[in-house]
């Protein structure tokens, strides 16, 4: 078994907006997500953070990742990947018309196995600095 494979190809899934569909092979059924972002504050499985990163590329349609580390600790069961998400508001969407800013905002994830499948994720992401970038807050 090779967690560390698993996980990135549900990064790269997940973060190129492929929704619930591209990441449920990498996921328990009812796999559980948490994060301490205001903007994730609903949202409490891993079905529903897929979709919400589906969604977040209809106005940022050029969202892209840059993935600056990734480690797997097999004794845990954990792997951690960490990114700058870059994206510039031109599509409809967000809390109003397009505003042309442009973010590259800072986050992880913590995704945590059980078996071969993630069991459970965190998202670590300042959301204020983000969308403040954006001009959405």
């Amino acid at each position: 078994m090779d967690i560390g494979r698993t996980a990135r190809d549900f990064f790269e899934a997940c973060e190129t907006g492929g929704g619930w569909h591209a990441c449920k092979a990498y996921c328990h059924d009812g796999a559980s997500f948490s994060s301490q972002a205001d903007a994730l504050a609903d949202t409490t499985t891993l079905e529903g953070y897929a979709e919400w990163m589906k969604g977040l590329l209809v106005p940022i349609p050029d969202g892209k990742y840059e993935l600056t580390a990734f480690a797997t600790d097999t004794e845990r069961g954990t792997v951690v990947a960490t990114a700058v998400f870059h994206g510039t508001q031109t599509g409809p969407g967000g809390p109003g018309e397009p505003t042309g800013k442009s973010c590259a905002s800072d986050y992880a994830y913590v995704m945590r196995f059980e078996g071969d499948r993630i069991a459970h994720m965190t998202k670590i992401w300042n959301d204020v600095q983000g969308l403040r970038q954006l001009g959405w807050a």
